[in-house]
């Protein structure tokens, strides 16, 4: 059976720390890693660059830290002047499963050893209709695991410019990751290039090295003349040894957040109305690969 953990980055002890609970992953996300290790052996992924000085980080300033209710803290990123792009899952407590009020998030837009280049309280948050934060790590919840976050004052930096959204890339593409993690918090990191080892039902699984903190991080296709958010990091695998990144899709995703910001449901505040989608059946037990819960 695999074990779970999340890919935030706690400051205390979070329960993920004790001993964990063991559950169902889907078999073909299995399946799928697999047969695309021989992708990675062809194209090898890069390693990570440090974007702690101000020349090597200056393409990055819109990708920040999200500290998240003086307990942790996820990655983020810029995609209007108010609009922050993260995981789902970062907005949640992972004691108490409950949601966490919005405006105790706050986003270091291009944060480096102590400073920001803009520092911003998030005001409104909203995730995708079908993400449940409950459950196992499933190709359900990895596939909704993201989120829009609007900040209570836009951007207006000159330096701090937000990146594109673009079209999920095509398996064997290569693509990048921006991310915080534990061993990284006071800089972030680039990996250039890590190939796109399988992609079906909304799931990318990535050849990209990703830790705890690197929830919601931008994975950005370098097809065309700059950088575009092509997906979210949800999730971190390890498959026959290979370590692998799990990442949401975006695609009608953002339509459906940007429109839940602009009318938020009265039902559920900062979520939107559940609606209904037909989804892929079946979970199974699986051994010989850890899956590590968002």
């Amino acid at each position: 059976m695999p074990r779970l953990r999340p890919i935030f980055a706690p400051r205390i002890p979070y329960p993920e720390q004790q001993p964990l609970q063991e559950g169902h992953v889907y078999k073909w996300i299995i399946t799928l890693a697999l047969a695309a290790l021989p992708v990675v052996a062809q194209a090898q992924a890069t390693r990570l660059q440090s974007l702690e000085t101000t020349d090597a980080g200056r393409e990055w300033l819109a990708v920040g830290r999200l500290d998240v209710d003086g307990t942790g803290f996820c990655t983020g990123a810029l995609i209007a002047p108010d609009l922050v792009l993260t995981a789902a899952h970062c907005l949640y407590d992972k004691r108490t499963k409950q949601r966490i009020d919005p405006t105790r998030i706050e986003f270091l837009a291009g944060w480096r050893r102590g400073a920001a280049s803009a520092y911003r309280p998030v005001r409104r948050a909203v995730e995708h209709p079908d993400y449940r934060f409950d459950g196992d790590v499933s190709a359900d919840r990895v596939r909704n695991d993201v989120a829009l976050l609007q900040l209570q004052q836009p951007i207006r930096n000159t330096t701090v410019i937000p990146f594109e959204t673009g079209n999920q890339p095509r398996t064997g593409e290569s693509v990048g990751v921006v991310s915080y993690a534990h061993d990284r918090a006071e800089a972030p990191s680039l990996q250039r290039l890590c190939p796109v080892m399988a992609r079906q039902q909304g799931v990318l699984v990535m050849s990209c090295d990703v830790d705890f903190g690197s929830s919601g991080a931008p994975v950005f296709s370098f097809d065309g003349d700059h950088p575009r958010i092509v997906s979210v990091v949800s999730a971190k695998a390890e498959v026959e040894g290979a370590r692998v990144a799990l990442g949401s899709s975006l695609g009608e995703t953002l339509v459906l957040l940007k429109a839940g910001l602009e009318n938020p449901a009265p039902a559920a505040p900062g979520t939107l109305p559940r609606v209904n989608r037909s989804t892929p059946g079946g979970t199974g037990t699986v051994s010989g690969a850890k899956f590590v819960k968002p």
